[in-house]
């Protein structure tokens, strides 16, 4: 029977009777893996952060929590609930994109997922102006349509259609654009970022 190398350890394997071998780094809790929305200190939506990074920063003094979850994370010494929006307690001035980018997301949005067309639920987005006849892909001339009406428009124009837009298209502002388009939106944040409720998360 062969020997053991010498300061080998059979504590994993597989067939040990030992106690498994615990991973050195603690895994994080599931509530602190989520994201939190971090506002400036004049409750201008600034960035998403992890929940972590949110306790981090109401532990430091440096944010304080605005909504918070029913999760609570116990410390040493402090017990805190994790905050799905939390404030800065200075304010921080970032220097936003002065544009906002397009994306299907960012329509969706704008028009409140609805098809400018027919008022129901979009799918897709359409080109007021067809691309073919030299419109342009740009905010003013991009809107969310139903799968039904782009179809059916195809590349024709409003006109020849005989239909008309309830308001003309337009570029998004503030600073919650620049969340809005990028990413999901929770159900929690659309009080602070002027979401329509008809916005799926």
């Amino acid at each position: 029977m062969p020997r053991s190398a010498p300061g080998s350890s059979t504590a994993g394997h597989p067939g040990s009777r030992r106690d498994p071998v615990l991973p050195l780094v603690p895994v994080p809790a599931p509530a602190t893996t989520a994201a939190t929305l971090l506002l400036n200190a004049t409750y201008e939506p600034l960035c998403v952060v992890s929940s972590r990074r949110a306790i981090v920063l109401v532990l430091a003094a440096k944010a304080e929590p605005v909504d918070v979850t029913a999760d609570v994370v116990h410390a040493a010494t402090v017990s805190l609930p994790v905050p799905v929006v939390a404030r800065l307690t200075r304010y921080v001035r970032v220097p936003f994109p002065a544009s906002v980018p397009l994306s299907r997301r960012a329509v969706f949005t704008r028009d409140a997922s609805t098809c400018v067309y027919c008022g129901g639920s979009a799918t897709s987005i359409d080109h007021v102006v067809p691309r073919s006849r030299g419109g342009t892909h740009t905010w003013d001339n991009v809107v969310a349509a139903c799968r039904r009406c782009n179809h059916v428009k195809a590349d024709r124009s409003l006109a020849e259609m005989g239909w008309k837009l309830p308001q003309p298209p337009r570029t998004p502002s503030g600073a919650a654009w620049r969340l809005l388009g990028a990413r999901t939106v929770d159900p929690r944040w659309r009080e602070w970022l002027g979401v329509p409720e008809s916005v799926s998360a």
